[in-house]
């Protein structure tokens, strides 16, 4: 292959990945299978179009590539995306069989291990599902993301106080991940630790303010401590510019103890002074 060629191929290559980041899952696909036209066995063109496969909901189209690239040698990356795609193709057993697989291999490839407990989980198999995380965190006992992963995995199967523990060490390990601080604030409040979980909230907006969900949630710590005022103004920070909030804004304040409720969208408009709410249908 001429230096020309490899330059536009890779440059083809970088534009498939921003397309698969930006979620064009379309896109993505359309120019990792170009590359793969004349450059068949191109591993990271193949790993673009089989996510993008995934993305568009076409698993089952990205089976028999990743089988045959399975074949060449081992690869644990290809080999759990090829366990993903036929868990979901309807294919559970025999996904779950290649990431039990892959999860075996040494040195351990840790996506494996958060693939195969994620479909675990939501097979319903949650003892498991934290079974193989533990096992992974005995392997890679530094690893955040293990510990969020059980943390959410407790948390699921309503064990709060280790939901607490482990979150509580990754955010200790990396304080500045607003997705440890969301997740740990939510065991808070679920505890009734309002004022913590408000606070950690808080943290988290103060490294992603634009996160509307987070800011809710916040506006509910609020209300259950009584603070009607401080849980109003985060909630109408989090409509303003965004009217098809307005649903969520008003369960917000509907479902805590100090809330209030309304019967009709335009009074919630109103009350939250949402932009156009004078004409919001009643």
């Amino acid at each position: 292959m001429s230096e020309r060629r490899k330059n536009q191929q890779a440059q083809a290559l970088q534009e498939a990945v921003h397309a698969l980041r930006s979620r064009q899952f379309a896109r993505a696909e359309q120019i990792a299978a170009s590359i793969l036209r004349t450059a068949r066995t191109d591993r990271a063109a193949l790993l673009v179009r089989s996510h993008a496969l995934l993305g568009q909901h076409r698993a089952s189209e990205a089976i028999a590539p990743l089988e045959k690239a399975a074949l060449r040698g081992s690869d644990p990356e290809l080999e759990t995306l090829l366990g993903a795609a036929l868990c979901e193709s309807r294919r559970a057993a025999d996904g779950i069989a290649q990431l039990r697989k892959t999860a075996a291999r040494r040195p351990p490839f840790l996506p494996a291990f958060q693939e195969l407990a994620g479909r675990l989980a939501k097979s319903g198999q949650l003892g498991e599902a934290i079974a193989v995380i533990e096992e992974a965190l005995t392997l890679s006992p530094d690893s955040v993301d293990l510990q969020l992963d059980l943390g959410r995995l407790s948390l699921q199967a309503n064990d709060r106080v280790r939901a607490r523990t482990h979150l509580l060490a990754a955010r200790e390990a990396a304080p500045g991940r607003p997705d440890i601080l969301i997740e740990l604030a939510w065991v808070q409040f679920l505890d009734g630790d309002y004022a913590e979980a408000a606070g950690t909230y808080r943290h988290a907006l103060g490294l992603r303010p634009e996160d509307t969900q987070t800011r809710a949630n916040l506006a509910m710590c609020l209300a259950e401590m009584g603070d009607r005022d401080g849980a109003q103004a985060a909630l109408r920070t989090a409509v303003r510019g965004r009217p098809h909030l307005l649903t969520r804004a008003a369960y917000t304040l509907a479902v805590t103890s100090h809330g209030r409720f309304f019967f009709r969208p335009s009074d919630a408009a109103r009350f939250l002074q949402i932009d156009g709410a004078a004409t919001a249908k009643p």
